[in-house]
């Protein structure tokens, strides 16, 4: 079905059995984001809530909350789309299945977005920021913030729809030092490409016009957020994946979205930057205050009826997991194309998406090798940090398996593969003082840190211990030590004070491990964790890579038992120490607020529009 509106799309999700109404008035701050999370960690509907406290408009969310609503959303398009990405990646598959190759064609006459001058239903009433549903979905949230926008921005070098950039970029439209309905807040990573448009207007001296799209068809939310190849349209994108063309139309001299709900027109002045934030990020931390470029509001606008979606962000998985797993379905192998060499790809979303890349290559360069060891597969890790979103990359894993039997969805099998084979004296390759993630803040300052390569290729080195060897018992300074994952343990040895402290405590555990009666059998433990709750990063696969990767940057937080330099090469001869505690530095975790909790337990209870839903 081809969506002229969210509504459609509601409609069909109701119809379907997959949406419920919320009828009760629900208070936009914390509330509605705690039960949008309830319904969500449950795998339940979409949420309609027709009666938001302090503002005349519906709101709904968990509209993509699983991989199968997302699937039925796009039912008609979806495999038109991934035969189009194949065509772009093998132009020779369309001589073998030349039907399916025209049809996909056919459709391609939906990417060419169509100027609007007539019905525009976005332009139905002009309105405020302050009449908008003025979300705040955590405590420490500096405001209400756009979780869904569509954000868009043209090059003033070469101003047109065909080489603008739509991306999903958080949006601040309360609180901090904002002026009501005036101003908002913009926040985007330096490699976005509304980064581009904004250098080159500044150079001029003059203001970058952006427009805020929220709602729409759902292909306009999906398209916003695809990591497309650079010079591929987004919003052409939107027109093949939604089955219907892009409408847009221009007013005052910023482009409209006519089939969106809401739409925000502004300007983006050099040099004008207010804090914005904290905000409860991906990362399941918040991502903390920090200037970033102002938006003069010039108008608001809604269509008749309109709809503000949203959506909830903290530590993963959440309804951003799901988008992750369409937008893999959708692309494919699309990066192995990008990326000579490499077979699979897995961003970790447990680990926060960008702090933990794992990957399969090919070692083809082995026959000139003297031992089994990695070479082609540097050479991959090398191409994909240096590949659009790849770049901000904190950890990246490599290996290469000759039986072609791992696969990077199972990580737990996929560690053990890693951990039975490295060489931590050999396999460990460090980039310093480089760029990470803008929400990342294990770091030495905002956007700014460091990454590690572990590329492990060979034979099985050691046996994975599944129990605490006994030498560990000596530790007098460890408060606790767990198995976290085979191989790895986990160290409880107190909260992280400074430099001096790691350094003190790597001597201890190098003393303890070091001498020949009670050093750690090679065979058994490849990894230390030092972590503030063993139990914790012990309890399950996903808290370990959630604490080990997003609580480390690799250049300050990772030592090792007999360290040593050699020629600028770091490495180490026994169990790699990663130092995941939470540093001062470090932002505060996302908690869920139990007062609010209490609050929305009247809607999941007999009578409630919820009741039931977590069964």
């Amino acid at each position: 079905m081809a969506y002229a509106s969210l509504e459609q799309c509601l409609i069909d999700l109701e119809k379907n059995g997959q949406l419920i109404r919320i009828k009760d008035v629900v208070d936009p701050y914390l509330e509605m984001a705690a039960i949008h999370l309830r319904v969500y960690q449950a795998k339940g509907p979409a949420l309609l809530f027709e009666n938001v406290k302090g503002s005349n408009y519906r709101a709904a969310s968990n509209i993509f909350g699983t991989i199968e609503r997302s699937r039925f959303i796009f039912r008609h398009q979806l495999k038109t789309v991934e035969r189009l990405i194949q065509l772009k990646n093998d132009p020779l598959s369309a001589l073998k299945n030349p039907l399916q190759s025209l049809s996909a064609a056919i459709a391609a006459t939906k990417s060419i977005p169509l100027k609007n001058p007539l019905s525009k239903p976005a332009l139905f009433s002009e309105i405020k920021i302050s009449d908008l549903p003025l979300i705040q979905h955590w405590p420490m949230d500096g405001g209400a913030f756009v979780t869904l926008p569509q954000v868009y921005s043209e090059d003033i070098n070469q101003p047109g729809i065909r080489k603008s950039n739509l991306g999903m970029y958080r949006i601040q439209l309360n609180g901090n030092d904002y002026k009501k309905d005036t101003e908002i807040g913009l926040h985007y990573q330096l490699h976005r490409g509304i980064g581009i448009h904004q250098t080159n207007a500044n150079k001029k001296g003059q203001p970058l016009k952006v427009s805020v799209f929220v709602g729409g068809p759902p292909s306009h939310t999906v398209s916003a957020v695809m990591p497309l190849p650079e010079g591929m349209s987004e919003l052409s994108f939107a027109g093949v994946l939604g089955g219907r063309r892009f409408r847009y139309a221009y007013k005052d001299g910023f482009c409209i979205s006519t089939d969106a709900d809401f739409v925000i027109t502004g300007e983006v002045y050099p040099e004008e930057n207010k804090p914005e934030g904290p905000f409860g990020d991906h990362l399941g931390y918040y991502s903390l205050k920090h200037d970033f470029p102002l938006m003069r509001v010039h108008k608001v606008y809604a269509r008749k009826n309109a709809i503000w979606p949203f959506t909830v962000v903290g530590r993963p998985p959440q309804e951003d997991t799901s988008f992750g797993d369409l937008i893999h379905e959708i692309t494919g192998d699309a990066i192995q194309h990008e990326v000579p060499g490499l077979k699979e790809l897995n961003a970790v979303d447990a680990a926060g998406v960008h702090p933990l890349l794992i990957a399969i290559g090919s070692e083809r360069y082995t026959p000139f090798m003297p031992t089994k060891q990695p070479a082609e597969l540097l050479t991959i890790a090398n191409r994909m940090l240096g590949t659009g979103q790849l770049s901000l990359a904190k950890f990246l894993f490599i290996t290469a398996d000759e039986q072609n039997k791992l696969s990077s969805k199972d990580i737990k099998k996929y560690f053990d593969f890693v951990l039975e084979r490295v060489h931590w004296d050999r396999d460990v390759h460090f980039y310093t003082k480089t760029t990470i993630d803008t929400l990342d803040y294990s770091g030495e300052s905002l956007n700014s840190g460091s990454k590690v390569v572990i590329a492990a290729y060979g034979e099985i080195i050691r046996k994975l211990a599944i129990e605490i060897p006994s030498q560990f018992q000596s530790i007098k300074e460890a408060y606790k030590c767990k198995i976290a994952i085979p191989g790895v343990v986990a160290i409880e040895m107190g909260a992280y004070k400074n430099n001096q402290q790691i350094e003190s405590e790597v001597a201890i555990l190098n003393s303890k491990f070091s001498s020949s009666n009670t050093s750690i059998d090679d065979s058994e433990i490849a990894l230390i964790v030092l972590c503030d709750d063993a139990d914790f990063v012990s309890q399950n696969l996903n808290n370990f890579l959630w604490v080990t990767f997003t609580r480390c940057n690799p250049s300050h937080d990772i030592h090792g038992i007999n360290a040593f330099v050699e020629n600028k090469h770091w490495g180490c001869k026994g169990p790699l120490i990663i130092d995941a505690r939470i540093k001062p530095h470090h932002a505060p975790p996302v908690i869920v607020d139990s007062k609010v909790e209490e609050k929305i337990e009247k809607h999941f209870k007999k009578g409630g529009a919820l009741y039931q839903i977590l069964k």
